[in-house]
């Protein structure tokens, strides 16, 4: 399993015009499992799923607006998954910090996963 941990974006996601107009930070954690067989023995970059392609991909679903953190989760992992089609699990979580609730509130968060 191979992990991107506390990626951090600044985004405009939320149903609260403040939220679209303001932003606010966003964690992304995300988790894939692929037959890594050949790259283990060929320690050759084409025979794996390159993260900092992941990484790029993440970050592009994260500059795009969405109302909801599961649409946005489920986007982000729908581009993953039909990009690298060679992924066999994966996990997406997106955390939202400080969401607009009444009350203290640290992060609220999603998670979603493919098999």
């Amino acid at each position: 399993m191979i992990r991107l941990n506390n990626m951090q974006f600044r985004g405009h996601h939320g149903c609260l015009e403040s939220e679209r107009r303001d932003g606010n930070w966003f964690r992304v954690d995300f988790a894939y499992d692929y037959d890594m067989r050949k790259a283990i023995r060929t320690d050759d970059l084409g025979d794996a799923i390159d993260y900092s392609e992941i990484y790029e991909c993440i970050k592009a679903e994260m500059a795009e607006p969405a109302n909801l953190l599961e649409h946005l989760a489920g986007r982000i992992l729908n581009v993953l998954t039909d990009r690298f089609p060679r992924i066999e699990y994966a996990e997406l979580t997106v955390t939202k910090f400080n969401p607009p609730l009444d009350g203290k509130v640290e992060s609220t968060s999603v998670t979603v996963n493919y098999e």
